[in-house]
């Protein structure tokens, strides 16, 4: 299929079946920190942000408070609002479709769309990742939540590390400048230090005030940050720049061509 062939749709695939199976570990968290299978399924198809629905469960499962469970899920998803502001000036979505993209804006549908440099496959790259992410999320997450209880304890099975992974996977390699990296790390070691010392839910928000203090008295370069690290032009641009050299010096006797022209 010629759809196929795109690359934003190529990455976009790919990066949904990656996505969609760790879907598996937050079912079968949520219904082993006592969670049934319909408040599951409505955390991922109504919330459907994994940082978030990890967030709110963890609090839940550590014996923290209703309310601190919604803070913990809501910083986390305050992301997907700045994404959002993005994703609305990239794609300019109009009806219905601003109601659905707003819905499908996440970490994976707005990398893969800000990944790629024609407009066209901007939007094929976040509507392949979005759509793909979440119908594979939710029907990952219904077999988790329905082998929750068959599996045992899913920290046996490495369950409750592997959305951490993931997330940190996509969020790492965007890390651009010592700057963010440093913070990173230092939120990190806050979050860290604070576990032994706070309630369930709390050792993320004294993370989120960690870095709010850095970034207001930081003075880092404007430069740097989250930035798109994959180009999928990037071999095809290699290709057309030798191509034009090539024909550029079998014909470099015509006056006025140029080695970026078309042939």
């Amino acid at each position: 299929m010629k759809i196929l062939q795109s690359p934003a749709v190529r990455i976009g695939l790919s990066i949904s079946i990656a996505t969609g199976l760790y879907g598996v570990s937050f079912g079968a968290l949520s219904v082993t920190s006592g969670l049934d299978f319909w408040q599951t399924m409505a955390l991922s198809l109504l919330l459907f942000s994994g940082g978030s629905q990890f967030a709110f469960i963890g609090v839940v499962a550590g014996g923290g408070s209703g309310v601190a469970a919604m803070g913990a899920a809501t910083l986390l998803g305050m992301r997907n609002g700045i994404y959002g502001m993005q994703i609305n000036a990239l794609l300019q979505p109009r009806g219905w479709r601003r109601f659905a993209a707003a819905q499908l804006t996440i970490d994976e549908s707005t990398a893969t769309s800000t990944g790629q440099a024609d407009p066209d496959e901007q939007k094929r790259g976040f509507w392949t990742a979005g759509i793909g992410v979440f119908v594979l999320w939710n029907l990952f997450t219904a077999l988790g939540a329905l082998a929750g209880g068959a599996l045992g304890d899913p920290k046996q099975w490495g369950l409750d590390g592997a959305a951490v992974a993931a997330f940190l996977g996509l969020l790492w390699p965007r890390l651009k400048g010592r700057e963010p990296v440093a913070i990173a790390v230092v939120c990190a070691l806050a979050t860290v230090l604070a576990v032994p010392f706070v309630p369930a839910g709390v050792p993320i928000l004294v993370a989120a005030v960690v870095a709010a203090g850095i970034g207001w008295f930081s003075h880092g370069r404007s430069d740097e940050g989250l930035e798109p690290d994959v180009d999928p032009y990037a071999e095809e641009h290699a290709h057309h720049h030798d191509a034009a050299g090539d024909h550029h010096g079998h014909r470099g006797d015509y006056p006025g061509h140029s080695a970026g022209g078309g042939a």
